[in-house]
């Protein structure tokens, strides 16, 4: 196992500056020229209000609304493209789709806007592939993300802020969980299987099991003394290697 597919690249930091920057100007125009996005965000079971699956995210009530988004979008989308190259894109299309959707059949009967749903679908896949994987570095992601975001989970549950959308976060969290499920675990990310693991493995053949009993018990194989006073053995791979160290003539003569 090695790192090398973790690198570091111009989109690492590319893909969150250049969306959460769309975000702002998107705002900027709002606020600019009395654009009234609101009407284009998510109303739940009416046909002109399914635009909102596509628009929403990019739609915020106000500078505080837009603040609070943009910070945790650029820290998981650096983290997607960094730990997750190859499933950032998918899971930020069908991630904006498939919560958005969830959101238009279940919510109430509001406009539903802002980022945050996309946020809990970034928050929850990173966390439950980080955990599917059983990879060191991504499970520490996971653990991270949970240091980091973890008291999000509170506002999937209605009745915690009736002016928040807990339904859009329900169902980006929801997204995100299903998306770990449907895509497959990195060949980078795969655990270890170890000889010893492997079903055709015989211990009686390995130079490093022989040395132990059925119950695990170390088990002396002496040399032959005038072979040897004293041997060193190193184990590398499949390789068997004695380091043997006599006694000098002289010691002999000293005894």
């Amino acid at each position: 196992m090695n790192d090398d597919h973790f690198k570091f690249s111009n989109a690492v930091i590319g893909l969150p500056v250049f969306f959460v920057l769309f975000l702002w100007i998107v705002y900027w125009f709002q606020i600019r020229f009395d654009f009234d996005f609101y009407q284009n965000g998510i109303y739940p079971r009416d046909i002109s209000g399914l635009q909102g699956v596509l628009f929403s995210p990019f739609i915020h009530e106000n500078l505080g609304h837009l603040y609070n988004n943009s910070i945790p979008l650029f820290v998981l989308l650096a983290a997607m493209q960094f730990f997750y190259p190859k499933q950032v894109y998918a899971v930020l299309g069908y991630g904006i789709l498939f919560s958005g959707l969830i959101t238009w059949i279940i919510g109430r009967e509001n406009y539903h806007i802002g980022a945050s749903g996309l946020i809990y679908v970034l928050v929850s896949f990173i966390f439950f592939k980080g955990i599917q994987t059983r990879y060191y570095r991504l499970v520490a992601l996971s653990f991270s993300v949970v240091l980091l975001y973890g008291g999000m989970i509170w506002y999937v549950f209605p009745d915690i802020d009736n002016t928040i959308s807990w339904e859009g976060h329900l169902a980006g969290f929801l997204t995100g969980f299903a998306l770990t499920l449907f895509y497959k675990t990195p060949d980078y990310a795969k655990p270890i299987v170890y000889e010893w693991q492997k079903p055709d493995f015989n211990p009686e053949a390995d130079p490093f099991m022989k040395h132990f009993d059925a119950e695990g018990n170390f088990v002396n194989t002496e040399i032959p003394e005038e072979e040897a006073e004293d041997v060193i053995t190193y184990f590398n791979s499949n390789v068997l290697v004695n380091y043997t160290i006599r006694k000098s003539e002289e010691s002999d003569l000293n005894e």
